[in-house]
């Protein structure tokens, strides 16, 4: 049975299960947007799953079949982005969380179903491993909202999809379908909406079955090198390398 981790909230779901760690966002009545509450615990459990040595993958998903995570709990924003230091608060944590997650010492697998929005996109691109089923639907509305997107969120997109494609995803702000998120390198894999969590838990095995520190040297490479600091940082790569090959 999965060992169910105290979140603070019932509408962050987190379990160990050998060595996946799951994250679920929990309010399918809102197709699982977001809110403070939720960033919060979102930022505190990817901390605890990367100090948890047992742990060598970890999935999220969203709660139901409707929506992974259809963006940020607008119905907030009144409370919580009131005033411009709220609004720089508020960021701060959900921009926060996201980075968690891209930083994360353990690999990220976002399984997702259905709506794939603002928000929710910036946590899928933050992952490794963006696994989609054949109902999901993506889009950064902030255009249509009258919202920005920050820097750090939009860099992510760019480097996935390419300046070109994150244009057309920002400008018309419309709803892509998953056949256009594959050509775009949006997501990895395109599953049959039935076969998709056994799928992720299959790929989350094979992850979690390989050697954990060729697995951080990699990922910590690929990043590095992503962001232009390949060369500023050759020294600590090519360490985390000897490491690999010195250890068990």
């Amino acid at each position: 049975m999965p060992n169910i981790i105290d979140t603070g909230t019932d509408k962050l779901i987190a379990s160990i299960d050998g060595a996946i760690g799951r994250i679920i966002f929990n309010k399918p009545d809102k197709h699982n947007a977001v809110c403070m509450q939720m960033w919060k615990a979102l930022g505190s459990t990817i901390e605890y799953f990367g100090n948890n040595d047992s742990i060598r993958v970890i999935i999220l998903s969203g709660s139901g079949e409707r929506s992974f995570v259809s963006g940020a709990d607008i119905s907030e924003f009144d409370q919580s982005r009131s005033t411009n230091e709220d609004v720089t608060k508020y960021d701060e944590i959900a921009e926060g969380a996201t980075q968690k997650i891209y930083e994360s010492s353990k690999p990220t697998l976002a399984m997702i179903q259905g709506y794939c929005i603002g928000g929710g996109l910036g946590i899928a691109v933050a992952c490794d491993i963006r696994i989609a089923s054949e109902n999901s639907t993506f889009a950064i509305p902030a255009a249509k909202l009258g919202l920005g997107y920050r820097s750090r969120n939009l860099e992510r997109v760019i480097n996935l999809v390419g300046p070109s494609f994150a244009s057309e995803i920002l400008i018309t702000a419309r709803r892509f379908n998953v056949k256009e998120a594959a050509v775009m390198g949006l997501v990895n894999r395109v599953i049959k909406t039935s076969e998709l969590r056994s799928y992720c838990e299959n790929y989350a095995n094979i992850i979690a079955s390989n050697a954990p520190m060729t697995i951080f040297a990699a990922r910590t490479a690929v990043r590095e090198i992503k962001n232009d600091r390949g060369k500023d940082t050759q020294d600590y790569l090519d360490d985390l390398v000897n490491k690999c090959f010195s250890s068990n």
